[in-house]
Formats: structure tokens, C-alpha cells, sequence
């Protein structure tokens, strides 16, 4: 039993090491570094498990240890509350009251998972991707059950999966996918699962999970969590099949079910990389892409009842596909690059928090800036072209200046504001009685020499070059 003292002196714990991390959301749930991050905390303990250590999966499951380390995580990674409308913070002092009873049912198998609260993510081809965010509780749960769960199956997925495991991220999914391509397979089978998480078939998940799980009280839970359902608009909507993202336990989920899709892959000796539901297969020509294509589609279709979306699939050079949010270029030698979507997505962002219509100070929006800029480029700077981070610099500060313009409104203030920046005046009070428009004169020579790159540093605006610069 976790008993009061001993919780308290666990969270002093965790301050003192002084972790930071990101919540995770999709593009945010599924791809994101900070879910990476995640499934590095457990990583360390992998190990076998026994036949018979399994039969008491769910004592180890709610052992002291492994429930601090998990309410650990669960508030470091924050987090939207469920449809109880619990905030991480409050989840300590419920427990001291209430966890001597939740600790019972699980053991049990007679707890009950609350339905999901139902939030609508906007996607970069502007449909919405639809995440579930299980209640503070649940999360803690489903965080110690992960713990316990990942090293019975970790040892045993591919070495060609990259997503949500320890040790493995994005960028080594990445760089496989190059070397690949510099061995001379110049073609790329781009399979999208359609809706992945929403067309999960609960009776083959629960299969497999029961090939390696035999406590039958980690099975009964892992169902309930999986048939849950949905909040909306106060009524619960049971789930026939799907995942709900949003909950730790997905992203294993999903790599056990779609494991079936990696051994298939590997029994057939192709060449592939897989990151979640986004799966690259490489090979040598053209057509004998379209063969891989229709084989693997019924391989899906039919044997884990998924769907391929054939609108977003296709065979197709490496260098016209984005994955993972990232593509490649053939300049002198293959070069990774951030893909064009990515760089519309990472203006639109930009476009929002530059507009001029949004009345705050110039602090206030450099600051909110350099906050999304540092999160896209920690990401991004795996890129091997660091022009496109010098356009968008340059991009950046015009569309600066085109505010600054703006918040200087009248003529009057206008020159004086350029003549004291060093605008020669005969050339201020001609930009001051200009009737162009702020983004027009926003790439003009005297505002740009007015407000130039060392008056952006000294405002406190960071560069992408320079973040692209530093180590990966």
C-alpha cells in the first residue's frame, strides 16, 4: 500500500531531480519527441519475465515502486484532465484518500476505466484527428501497466520498428530510411493506415496480448480500458474497436498488433522502416513497388482487418514523400530535408502568432515565438539543408516588421521611430507617408536597415540557423 508519508516524500523526490517534459497530444499522441522521451523512462528495466511472475503481473503492476515511478511520469507529462475534470495536481491528495480502495479492485479485476473525454486535433490536410483523454487516474494506471507491460513484449518486436520504444526515435528512423536509399532502393512504398486508431480490432489485440500475458486481471483491464468509450455530451458511447489515443497504453497497443505487420515484412526480406502506423518500404524499381503494394494491402486488410487508405498511399521516389514530417533531396549526395508540408505547417503557425490584428506587446509575441521555434527546430535540426533555416529566419523578421510598422500607426510617430533607429530623415518621411501596406513595406530597404538583424537579437529573438547549428 502507498501510504501517505511515503507519496510525499516520493513527489519531493521527483522535484528535487528536476525533470522537464512536454505532454503529449498528436501529431501530438503518436508522433511527438516528448512521447519519445516517455518510453525511455521504462527502458532501463526491461527484462525477462517468467511464466509464473506473470500469473502476479498485477501485484507488480501496483507494487509501491512501480506506482511512484508512474505518478512520476503522469506529472511530469501534465496533461488536459478527463471527463472528471481532475488536474494532475489534485491526483496526489486523491490518492492518499482513495488509493487503499483502488488498489483493491485491481487486484481483484473489479476496477472500472471512466469513459474518455473526446478532443478534436486539427491535421495539416485540415480533417481532425480524433484523441481520447482518459481520466488523471486512468493515466496513472495505464502508466504503471505500461512499465510492467513493455519489457514483456519489447525484446520480442522488430529491429525495423522505431516508434514509442526505448532507445529509438524518429531520427534513427530517419537515417535508416537514407541508408537504405544510398544502397540503391530508389523507391518508396508509402502506406498509410487509414484511421489506425480507430479501426483496432479489440478480439486480435486481445490475442496477442494473451499469447504473453496470463494474468488474467491484466487482461480484464486491458479490455475494460480498450471497450471504455467515449463522453459525449454527457452520454457514453461504448467502443466496439479502436484504441483511444491519448492514453499511455496506445502506443504499445499498437505496436503489438501491428508487430504482425513487421514479421510479415521481414519473412518476405524487404527492406522497411516503421514508425507507428506510418510505414516506408524501399525498393529498387518502380514496378516492383506496386507488386509490394498490392500484396502488403491484403496482408492488412485481411489479416489484422485494418484499413489502407489508397488516397494518401503510394509508390513514389523518396524525395516527393514526407515522413515523419521529413523528406530528401539529391543535390551533389542525398541530403535529409525538412518536407514541404512541414515548412507550410511550421508558416501557418508563425502566420497566427505574428498577426497583426492580435493586440500584445513585442515581448510578449518574440517570447511565444522562440517557444514554438525552439520546440519545431529541437525537432527539425536533424535537416542536412540549412538553407531552408535561413529563409524562414529572414521570413520570420519580415513579418516583425510588418507588425512593428503597424504598432507604430500614425505618420508622425513612424519617421520619428526610423530616425532614431538611423534612417537618414528625407528617407524616413518619405517611408512615413507611404500608402503602401505593412507588408509591403516591410522588406524595404530603410526598414530593414532600421530594424535589422542585431535589433531582433537585442529583443531577444532567437534564429533557426543558430539552434540548427548545435549538436544533435
Amino acid at each position: 500500500m502507498m501510504e501517505r508519508r511515503e507519496l510525499m516524500s516520493s513527489r519531493k523526490g521527483f522535484k528535487a531531480e528536476n525533470l522537464n517534459e512536454e505532454g503529449c497530444s498528436h501529431d501530438e499522441a503518436v508522433k511527438t519527441p516528448s512521447c519519445e522521451r516517455a518510453s525511455k523512462s521504462y527502458g532501463a528495466r526491461i527484462e525477462d519475465n517468467s511464466c509464473e511472475e506473470q500469473h502476479a503481473l498485477m501485484e507488480k503492476v501496483v507494487s509501491r515502486e512501480n506506482m511512484i515511478a508512474a505518478l512520476k511520469r503522469v506529472e511530469q507529462n501534465k496533461g488536459a484532465p478527463g471527463i472528471d475534470g481532475m488536474e494532475v495536481e489534485e491526483l496526489l491528495p486523491y490518492l492518499h484518500k482513495n488509493w487503499a480502495q483502488i488498489k483493491e479492485q485491481l487486484l481483484e479485476g473489479t476496477y472500472k476505466p471512466s469513459p474518455v473525454r473526446r478532443v478534436e486535433i486539427p491535421k495539416p490536410d485540415g480533417s481532425k484527428r480524433q484523441l481520447g483523454i482518459p481520466t488523471v487516474l486512468d493515466r496513472l494506471i495505464q502508466q504503471a501497466m505500461l512499465q510492467q507491460l513493455s519489457p514483456i513484449f519489447e525484446k520480442d518486436f522488430s529491429e525495423h520498428s522505431y516508434g514509442f520504444r526505448p532507445g529509438r526515435s524518429a531520427h534513427q528512423a530517419i537515417q535508416k530510411a537514407k541508408g537504405y536509399i544510398k544502397d540503391g532502393y530508389r523507391y518508396v512504398v508509402d502506406i498509410d493506415l487509414e484511421k489506425f486508431f480507430d479501426r483496432v480490432n479489440h478480439d486480435m489485440l486481445m490475442a496477442r496480448v494473451a499469447k504473453k500475458v496470463k494474468d488474467k486481471r491484466v487482461l480484464k483491464i486491458t479490455r475494460a480500458y480498450l471497450n471504455a468509450g467515449i463522453m459525449v455530451n454527457g452520454i457514453a458511447i461504448l467502443a466496439t474497436e479502436g484504441a483511444p489515443q491519448g492514453g499511455p497504453l496506445s502506443p504499445l497497443l499498437s505496436n503489438i498488433l501491428l508487430d504482425d505487420l513487421d514479421k510479415e515484412l521481414e519473412e518476405r526480406g524487404h527492406r522497411f522502416v516503421r514508425y507507428a502506423d506510418d510505414c516506408n518500404i524501399y525498393t529498387k524499381s518502380e514496378r516492383a513497388g506496386h507488386r509490394v503494394m498490392d500484396s502488403i494491402c491484403v496482408f492488412v486488410e485481411k489479416r489484422l482487418k485494418l484499413k489502407v487508405n489508397k488516397d494518401k498511399s503510394a509508390v513514389d521516389r523518396p524525395e516527393n514523400r514526407k515522413f515523419l514530417g521529413f523528406s530528401f533531396i539529391r543535390l551533389k549526395t542525398l541530403l535529409i530535408r525538412v518536407a514541404p508540408q512541414s515548412i507550410r505547417r511550421f508558416k501557418d503557425k508563425i502566420r497566427r502568432l505574428t498577426k497583426r490584428s492580435w493586440s500584445i506587446s513585442m515581448e510578449r509575441r518574440i517570447n511565444e515565438i522562440n517557444k514554438y521555434i525552439r520546440g519545431w527546430m529541437n525537432y527539425f535540426k536533424l535537416s542536412e539543408l540549412p538553407n531552408d533555416s535561413v529563409k524562414l529566419d529572414s521570413w520570420i523578421r519580415r513579418r516583425l516588421r510588418m507588425c512593428v510598422w503597424k504598432q507604430w500607426k500614425n505618420p508622425k510617430t513612424r519617421i520619428r521611430k526610423l530616425i532614431g533607429l538611423g534612417v537618414y530623415p528625407d528617407r524616413a518621411r518619405k517611408m512615413g507617408g507611404s500608402r503602401k501596406g505593412c507588408w509591403t513595406l516591410s522588406r524595404t530597404t530603410q526598414l530593414n536597415l532600421a530594424l535589422n538583424n542585431a535589433y531582433w537579437r537585442d529583443q531577444g529573438l532567437i534564429c533557426l540557423v543558430d539552434i540548427h547549428k548545435l549538436p544533435r
